[in-house]
């Protein structure tokens, strides 16, 4: 019988951790991995990305909808720098993620050998939490483990890096001698929640409180009965940080939807006008968009007691799992029967509700890009994965997606970068092949890499119980998020030179690959196109062609920004008439007068 190599035992604990999918590209530095992935039958599965980019995308995908670890694999040298942006996805949106990375032979090393690259140094900082190279095959199951634990303990990234010839080595157990480091594959799953005394502060400042705000991210996750809980009792509005959009359900009427630069009216108002602010699982960055400092009273929750403390000068800090957390504190609440600043809460969403279908329906050359969101909500299946790339997609995203019970969704929150949409499905994919997948991308996304990677949803497509993953397009032939950002902060019209892209036939080339591809010029086509998709037998790209002088006007839009915007405008613009109808439409639903009850 052939001894068992380095690469084959890291495989066998790979199974023994219940790692399930591998997202990779091959290389020769990653040669003896290969070898063992052919003789253990492709188990577990290696997945092909087109690039070792889209790989650790995918791996930050598959974690973020499936909670569980993520792993990517790429070849020493060129590899190992694309995994860079994927792994940086992770660790600023705090993913669990273990890359194993190949590295020259030994022997090579310090030569200046081909694709020889200073690892630890390059990986120092993205795989911070652990860092690691197997010299010798005795410390594969400890440095595997630790990488594994790590990664889930901390929510980031880790590396192991592996030279080539280690990979081919016999495989040798560590024995129980002097400086042999064992190690165990278990790991319970934990809980943590404060103590009772941190937890009675945190109710004496709620319970104080008349005009309560609740903030939720991610952390939130599994904790929806329990914010719920919170909202009623204390009579509170809820705003969602973008990566909380999918902890709690959009169609309760306190739930204000997104916060920030791409967020509603109503949840800069419940901000503005709160007396106490309640953060759960939230990292959000930009303290600007939180109560003024010394106007709220504030407590937090987070697992993280690294990540406590931040963004607002909180009271009672509680570290904790938010579900473990709430249940505890919510004994220790008192009931708000005064539900005047819930009532104020409420009628905000439902007047914010109606500017959206009034911004959505209007016209525009050709299609309303708001419009195109709007339209594919009502349409989604309950059990909807959605990703949403960077750029002013995200817009639509935060504020036209009405997010169910049991919908999923997410984007590159923190990092924010472009072309994680697309990898972002297909990860999604692989963590619930009998779920359909959406990925709501502009056309600078899909030109990067948006493109390649439908060659990746083609070659899988087969294997997925549900083959549905939908890529609608927001073709306006724009890098339109940092135009509208020229004008409006800088007060110049956007750069021609770095602005502007090609038109290229996205429903055609994804024809090309067999799937289905839809061009949509039509407003009255739009509704039709995603009933095509979303009940198509494979996946399916739409091109829409939207209007790039639509604004995605902030929920707090200022007279300076007004007036830096009209100002780029006289400058110059080729869609100087256009873009200042389109902003003036825009922003007068917000104005329009509504009748009683309405408000």
């Amino acid at each position: 019988m052939t001894k068992q190599t380095v690469g084959d035992h890291l495989l066998e604990r790979l199974r023994a951790w219940d790692v399930s999918h591998v997202f990779g590209y091959p290389g020769d530095g990653i040669s003896g991995l290969l070898m063992a992935w052919a003789k253990a039958a492709d188990d577990p599965l290696f997945i092909q990305a087109r690039h070792e980019e889209m790989a650790a995308f995918e791996a930050v995908g598959y974690a973020k909808f499936s909670g569980r670890l993520g792993v990517c694999a790429a070849t020493s040298g060129p590899g190992a720098v694309h995994l860079l942006n994927g792994l940086y996805d992770a660790k600023l949106d705090h993913v669990p993620v273990v890359a194993l990375v190949g590295q020259t032979d030994r022997s090579a090393m310090g030569g200046s050998y081909q694709q020889e690259v200073d690892l630890h140094t390059l990986f120092k900082d993205v795989a911070s939490a652990y860092l690691e190279t197997v010299t010798v095959s005795e410390q594969l199951p400890n440095v595997l483990d630790r990488a594994v634990r790590t990664a889930c303990a901390r929510r980031a990234p880790t590396a192991v890096i592996i030279p080539a010839d280690v990979q081919e080595l016999p495989y040798s157990a560590p024995a129980h001698a002097h400086k042999m480091v064992p190690s165990s594959l278990d790991a319970s799953g934990w809980a943590p929640v404060p103590d009772d005394a941190a937890l009675a502060r945190a109710a004496d400042v709620l319970n104080a409180g008349t005009r309560v705000a609740v903030l939720i991210g991610q952390g939130a996750a599994g904790a929806a009965r329990e914010v719920e809980g919170i909202a009623e009792l204390l009579g509170a509005g809820v705003a969602k940080a973008l990566l909380g959009k999918d902890a709690l359900s959009d169609e309760l009427p306190y739930v204000t939807g997104a916060i920030g630069l791409l967020g509603t009216r109503p949840s800069y108002e419940l901000m503005r006008d709160c007396d106490t602010l309640l953060t759960i699982g939230s990292n959000f960055p930009y303290s600007e968009f939180l109560p003024p400092y010394g106007q709220a009273r504030a407590v937090q929750i987070d697992i993280d007691a690294h990540m406590v403390g931040l963004r607002y000068p909180y009271e009672v800090n509680l570290v904790g799992d938010a579900a473990a957390t709430l249940r505890r504190l919510l004994p220790l609440l008192l009931r708000n029967d005064d539900r005047g600043w819930q009532r104020t809460v409420t009628a905000g969403v439902r007047r914010w509700k109606k500017v959206m279908d009034r911004r959505a329906a209007l016209s525009a050359d050709p299609v309303n890009p708001e419009y195109v969101a709007h339209a594919l909500a009502p349409l989604l299946p309950d059990d909807s994965m959605i990703t949403a790339d960077a750029g002013s997609v995200a817009n639509w995203y935060a504020r036209h997606i009405t997010m169910r019970p049991g919908m999923r969704g997410s984007l590159s929150g923190t990092l924010a970068t472009m072309g994680s949409g697309v990898p972002y499905a297909i990860g999604a994919k692989f963590a619930h092949p009998d779920r359909p997948a959406i990925a709501l991308v502009g056309d600078g996304a899909m030109q990067m890499n948006g493109m390649a990677e439908l060659i990746t949803a083609a070659k899988y497509a087969l294997e997925w119980a549900d083959p549905r993953l939908v890529v609608a397009v927001w073709n306006n032939q724009d890098l339109n998020q940092v135009s509208w950002e020229l004008r409006a902060m800088e007060g110049m019209p956007p750069f021609a030179a770095s602005q502007s892209i090609p038109d290229v036939p996205y429903a055609a080339f994804a024809r090309s690959l067999g799937l289905t591809g839809l061009r949509i010029t039509d407003p009255g086509d739009v509704e039709d196109a995603w009933r095509q998709a979303l009940t198509a037998d494979g996946p399916a790209v739409l091109d829409f062609r939207t209007d790039p002088a639509v604004p995605p006007i902030p929920p707090h839009a200022t007279w300076e920004q007004i007036e830096a915007t009209l100002a780029s405008l006289a400058r110059g613009n080729g869609h100087r008439g256009h873009v200042v109808l389109q902003g003036l439409k825009a922003k007068a639903q917000e104005l329009l007068p509504h009748r009683p009850g309405g408000r």
